[in-house]
Order: structure tokens, then C-alpha cells, then sequence
């Protein structure tokens, strides 16, 4: 059983910055990749970013540039580092991985970019 947990969201003037966590409960190398998600009020869950086993990186294209994806194999976590915030960046952000077919989501954490 894949367990995620997400941490960091708070609120935050625009332009700020947030760095948010994902840790999971078994070793980070089991994954092919890791994604970051977001849900903003009434939308759609999107793609934010992911980070493979080789550190590959890619972003949807309105945060490339201000978000950055990382990955810590020791304490087998995920970091997804948000600067020059704005306010289309509010939303809850979800950690979600895929293994052996199944998708495994954490319960996410809020991210409010609000004057």
C-alpha cells in the first residue's frame, strides 16, 4: 500500500514563494515518475509538474520557470518549489504516482495566493 502525504501550502501574497513536500511511504525508487497536481475552485485537477528517476523534469507551461521539481532518494520525498506566485496558482496540490497500474493520490495540501 502507496502512501503520500503532502505539506507546505499556506497563504501567500503574490509574488511569494512556497515550497511544498510529498512524502511517501515506501522507497521513492519504486516510481517511475512523480507528479504534482492542482485543483483550483470548480476546475478540473491539472498537471503541474514531474520529476523521474533520472531527474528529468517537466512543467505545464505557465509555471515553467517558476516552479522547480526535486527529489530527496534519501527521506524519500518530493519537493515542488513555487516562486513569483500569482494568484491563478491557487489551488490544492496533489503528489500522485503510478505503480504497477494503479494511480495512488495523497489528500493534498491548499495553496492560496490572495492579496
Amino acid at each position: 500500500q502507496v502512501q503520500l502525504v503532502e505539506s507546505g501550502g499556506g497563504l501567500v501574497q503574490p509574488g511569494g514563494s512556497l515550497t511544498l513536500s510529498c512524502g511517501m511511504s515506501v522507497h521513492i525508487s519504486n516510481f517511475d515518475v512523480v507528479n504534482w497536481y492542482r485543483q483550483a475552485p470548480g476546475q478540473q485537477r491539472e498537471f503541474v509538474a514531474s520529476i523521474d528517476t533520472e531527474d528529468f523534469s517537466r512543467y505545464k507551461e505557465s509555471v515553467q520557470g517558476r516552479f522547480a521539481v526535486s527529489r530527496d532518494t534519501s527521506v524519500h520525498m518530493v519537493f515542488l518549489r513555487m516562486n513569483n506566485l500569482k494568484t491563478d496558482d491557487t489551488g490544492v496540490y496533489y503528489c500522485n504516482v503510478n505503480l504497477y497500474g494503479k494511480e495512488y493520490w495523497g489528500p493534498g495540501t491548499q495553496v492560496t495566493v490572495s492579496s
